[in-house]
Protein backbone atom coordinates (compact mmCIF):
# COMPACT_ATOMS: atom_id res chain seq x y z
CA UNK A 1 0.00 0.00 0.00
CA UNK A 2 1.08 3.54 -0.55
CA UNK A 3 2.12 5.75 2.31
CA UNK A 4 -0.85 8.02 1.65
CA UNK A 5 -3.36 5.19 2.08
CA UNK A 6 -1.63 4.00 5.26
CA UNK A 7 -1.64 7.51 6.69
CA UNK A 8 -5.29 7.94 5.77
CA UNK A 9 -6.22 4.65 7.50
CA UNK A 10 -4.25 5.64 10.59
CA UNK A 11 -6.09 8.96 10.76
CA UNK A 12 -9.45 7.23 10.20
CA UNK A 13 -8.77 4.75 13.00
CA UNK A 14 -7.79 7.60 15.32
CA UNK A 15 -10.99 9.49 14.55
CA UNK A 16 -13.17 6.40 15.04
CA UNK A 17 -11.48 5.50 18.32
CA UNK A 18 -11.84 9.08 19.55
CA UNK A 19 -15.51 9.08 18.65
CA UNK A 20 -16.08 5.77 20.44
CA UNK A 21 -14.43 7.09 23.60
CA UNK A 22 -16.63 10.19 23.56
CA UNK A 23 -19.74 8.14 22.81
CA UNK A 24 -19.04 5.69 25.63
CA UNK A 25 -18.44 8.57 28.04
CA UNK A 26 -21.66 10.33 27.10
CA UNK A 27 -23.76 7.17 27.19
CA UNK A 28 -22.21 6.10 30.47
CA UNK A 29 -22.88 9.52 31.99
CA UNK A 30 -26.46 9.44 30.76
CA UNK A 31 -27.00 5.97 32.23
CA UNK A 32 -25.73 7.14 35.62
CA UNK A 33 -28.08 10.14 35.59
CA UNK A 34 -30.99 7.99 34.42
CA UNK A 35 -30.38 5.40 37.14
CA UNK A 36 -30.17 8.09 39.82
CA UNK A 37 -33.36 9.75 38.58
CA UNK A 38 -35.28 6.48 38.48
CA UNK A 39 -33.96 5.53 41.91
CA UNK A 40 -34.85 8.89 43.40
CA UNK A 41 -38.23 9.64 41.81
CA UNK A 42 -39.75 6.55 40.24
CA UNK A 43 -39.07 3.59 42.49
CA UNK A 44 -41.60 2.26 44.95
CA UNK A 45 -40.53 1.35 48.44
CA UNK A 46 -38.22 -1.67 48.41
CA UNK A 47 -37.93 -1.62 44.61
CA UNK A 48 -34.57 -1.43 42.83
CA UNK A 49 -33.95 0.96 39.95
CA UNK A 50 -33.82 -1.99 37.53
CA UNK A 51 -37.17 -3.29 38.82
CA UNK A 52 -38.65 0.19 38.44
CA UNK A 53 -37.39 0.44 34.84
CA UNK A 54 -38.98 -2.92 34.01
CA UNK A 55 -42.24 -1.89 35.67
CA UNK A 56 -42.27 1.44 33.83
CA UNK A 57 -41.61 -0.28 30.50
CA UNK A 58 -44.48 -2.70 31.14
CA UNK A 59 -46.80 0.16 32.09
CA UNK A 60 -45.84 2.08 28.94
CA UNK A 61 -46.46 -0.99 26.79
CA UNK A 62 -49.87 -1.48 28.43
CA UNK A 63 -50.78 2.18 27.78
CA UNK A 64 -49.72 1.91 24.13
CA UNK A 65 -51.73 -1.28 23.69
CA UNK A 66 -54.81 0.31 25.30
CA UNK A 67 -54.46 3.40 23.12
CA UNK A 68 -54.15 1.29 19.97
CA UNK A 69 -57.21 -0.77 20.92
CA UNK A 70 -59.19 2.39 21.65
CA UNK A 71 -58.20 3.88 18.28
CA UNK A 72 -59.20 0.69 16.49
CA UNK A 73 -62.51 0.68 18.36
CA UNK A 74 -63.19 4.30 17.39
CA UNK A 75 -62.28 3.58 13.77
CA UNK A 76 -64.58 0.55 13.68
CA UNK A 77 -67.45 2.51 15.24
CA UNK A 78 -67.05 5.46 12.89
CA UNK A 79 -69.43 5.41 9.93
CA UNK A 80 -66.84 7.23 7.84
CA UNK A 81 -63.47 5.54 7.58
CA UNK A 82 -60.16 7.33 7.80
CA UNK A 83 -59.52 6.63 4.12
CA UNK A 84 -62.83 8.25 3.22
CA UNK A 85 -61.87 11.38 5.15
CA UNK A 86 -58.46 11.43 3.45
CA UNK A 87 -60.03 11.04 0.02
CA UNK A 88 -62.53 13.81 0.75
CA UNK A 89 -59.72 16.08 1.94
CA UNK A 90 -57.68 15.45 -1.20
CA UNK A 91 -60.69 16.06 -3.41
CA UNK A 92 -61.49 19.31 -1.57
CA UNK A 93 -57.88 20.46 -2.03
CA UNK A 94 -58.03 19.70 -5.74
CA UNK A 95 -61.30 21.61 -6.07
CA UNK A 96 -59.81 24.62 -4.28
CA UNK A 97 -56.80 24.42 -6.59
CA UNK A 98 -59.02 24.37 -9.66
CA UNK A 99 -61.03 27.32 -8.35
CA UNK A 100 -57.82 29.23 -7.66
CA UNK A 101 -56.52 28.62 -11.18
CA UNK A 102 -59.83 29.75 -12.68
CA UNK A 103 -59.86 32.86 -10.50
CA UNK A 104 -56.33 33.79 -11.52
CA UNK A 105 -57.24 33.34 -15.21
CA UNK A 106 -60.15 35.75 -14.80
CA UNK A 107 -58.23 38.47 -12.96
CA UNK A 108 -57.39 40.50 -16.05
CA UNK A 109 -60.78 39.98 -17.75
CA UNK A 110 -62.86 42.21 -15.49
Amino acid sequence: MSKLVEANEKIANGVVNGYKKIENGVVGGYKKIEDKFVDTFLTHEGETAEDAKKRLAEEAAAREKAAKEAAEKRAAASPVGVNDIGKASVEASRELGRASVEASKNIGKR
